[in-house]
């Protein structure tokens, strides 16, 4: 069972917050929104690079609520992440609505090094966002951040940046635009190439609107940190030529350190029922100005005006923290979101929306829910550096306070098998709260941390658990602090123990991820901090752990 505690309304006292969206909306690892209406119903879908489900989505009805819906590509047959290089895989999908079908189009990117990309397209279709979807439709793979384009007179066009690998060439050569054909389920006709970007470069995020007569092009400039921004041009013809707005881009916080949200870009339009819009973008929240970023990029709203002369506008061009509500909206006081508040006694057949697995879906052969009636037993998987079938279950990190406690019964046979819980960036860079076996069988607890894929053991914590059927283990992140915990009573009352050594929680960012190679793009990191349960059975020796209970919750 999943139970969120109450709590009063989440936007304010009634005062001018109770019209007011909080950003970011979908707070923590939550980037490159891709954000339609359909009817009353909005969706917002976000990358998740090597994690299951692909794509992740959310729901609301008032663009202030969101509901997360958990992840739309659940199976092999329409994601394959084995092998999946860190932040890698799914990159910015594209969903939209058309002919009565959910069209979801992404990217499986197998690669960013050396001005690489390996980027594969493929579009699937659903009459609902529960499914199901449909087998997916392979595109071309000449570059990433595809969108659709669905035109009044009925014809759909596909969007994406154009990747040239060429030592000495612009990597981002720009935006182009091939024609789709619903009927024959394939690309047809000539690729043109209808826009080359400002001099902000690194032109990509390709979305089109139509509106009164003109096309407007809205692409995501300077690059995923921070001089990111929205770049909006128009043409009176699709193919242009296309006029890049003389006001500057629609939205950066370029040049603005004093701002709480930072790397603005990366934007998509809707509509709302009253005429209103909206820009969907993403953001982060440094720990200190230009600092690391562990929550990842994240998902925010802006109110989007039209000016005299039909140029799109944001007030100041920056991201703000509050924006107005739409017209008509009435807030109502709701729980926390379960994003932000809840305690998973895995009561259910399946996942729950807020779990993610890493580079392999949750399927029965080593995520097991109806061995043990409210447990969650997770067979162990290969090491953590390993990226074929790691055994990791795992949530995003939402907020820069926040306590995750897991509840684990676990009999290690030897120093091969290891359970516990994990604060986790990529394979390079995580800590690891274990319960596994000295050489002469003895239980023990230790801490394993890998700082840049440098593996060592924290000198001084290791503990004998001998004859402790169950233990409790605790994560706590309080801004760049992070510490861990334990309790040999796990339940109503217990008493935890803390490690008593404090560790840098922004190794778990982007920006310490990071590699700069001169010459080529910045390869950040692209996802956010996660904390979950992590088992491995190194031997393959039919090792496994039952977790029953896991907690999560933001200051």
């Amino acid at each position: 069972m999943t139970i969120a505690k109450a709590a009063a309304s989440s936007v304010g006292d009634g005062g001018t917050d109770h019209w007011m969206i909080r950003n970011p909306v979908l707070p923590g690892f939550h980037p490159d929104p891709s954000i339609v209406r359909v009817g009353a119903d909005y969706y917002i879908a976000t990358s998740t690079f090597e994690w299951y489900p692909g794509v992740r989505v959310h729901h609301s009805t008032d663009l202030v609520h969101w509901q997360p819906l958990g992840g739309a590509l659940t199976e092999r047959r329409l994601l394959d992440l084995a092998g999946a290089a860190d932040s890698c895989g799914i990159w910015a999908p594209n969903l939209t609505y058309a002919h009565g079908l959910f069209h979801l189009l992404y990217t499986d990117v197998a690669t960013f090094a050396g001005g690489y990309w390996d980027p594969q397209n493929y579009l699937v279709t659903a009459p609902s966002m529960a499914g199901p979807w449909s087998d997916p439709v392979v595109l071309h793979g000449r570059g990433f951040d595809s969108s659709l384009f669905h035109d009044e007179d009925g014809a759909t066009w596909m969007l994406s940046m154009r990747a040239d690998w060429r030592p000495g060439r612009n990597r981002f050569a720009g935006i182009e635009i091939q024609r789709y054909d619903h009927d024959e389920r394939r690309l047809t006709g000539p690729a043109r190439l209808i826009f080359e970007g400002t001099d902000a470069g690194l032109t990509e995020a390709p979305n089109i609107y139509r509106k009164d007569g003109w096309y407007y092009l809205v692409t995501a400039e300077g690059g995923t940190s921070w001089t990111h921004q929205v770049t909006v041009a128009r043409s009176r013809h699709l193919f242009g030529e296309y006029e890049v707005d003389p006001g500057g881009p629609l939205l950066t916080s370029s040049g603005r350190p004093d701002l709480s949200l930072q790397k603005a870009g990366h934007g998509s339009l809707v509509q709302t029922p009253a005429g209103e819009w909206y820009l969907a973008h993403l953001v982060a929240r440094p720990y200190a100005p230009t600092g690391r970023c562990v929550l990842g990029r994240e998902a925010a709203l802006q109110r989007v005006d039209w000016a005299p002369d039909a140029w799109p506008r944001i007030h100041d061009s920056v991201p703000a923290e509050r924006v107005p509500a739409p017209a008509g909206v009435v807030i109502t006081a709701r729980p926390p979101s379960s994003e932000q508040v809840e305690d998973d006694h895995f009561d259910a057949p399946v996942l729950g929306p807020n779990w993610s697995t890493l580079r392999r879906p949750a399927t029965p052969d080593w995520i097991d829910l109806s061995a043990r009636p409210s447990h969650l037993r997770i067979h162990g998987g290969q090491s953590p550096m390993a990226r074929h079938r790691p055994s990791l279950v795992a949530r995003r990190v939402t907020a820069q306070q926040c306590t995750f406690e897991a509840t684990c019964e676990f009999e290690p046979g030897n120093a091969r098998q290891l359970a516990g819980v994990t604060a986790y960036y990529n394979s390079r860079n995580w800590y690891y709260l274990h319960w596994t076996a000295d050489d002469d069988g003895t239980p023990v607890l230790d801490l394993l941390v890998c700082d840049s894929g440098h593996v060592t053991t924290a000198p001084g914590l290791r503990t004998v658990v001998d004859g402790v059927p169950r233990i409790g283990l605790r994560i706590r992140l309080d801004g760049p602090a992070l510490t861990f915990a334990y309790t040999t009573n796990p339940g109503p009352a217990p008493v935890w123990y803390d490690l008593g050594r404090t560790f840098d929680a922004t190794t778990l960012s982007d920006e310490y991820a990071a590699t700069i190679v001169p010459g080529e793009p910045e390869a950040w990191g692209f996802t956010g901090a996660f904390v979950g349960l992590w088992v491995q059975d190194l031997g393959a020796e039919g090792g496994y752990a039952d977790f029953d209970r896991a907690v999560y919750r933001t200051d």
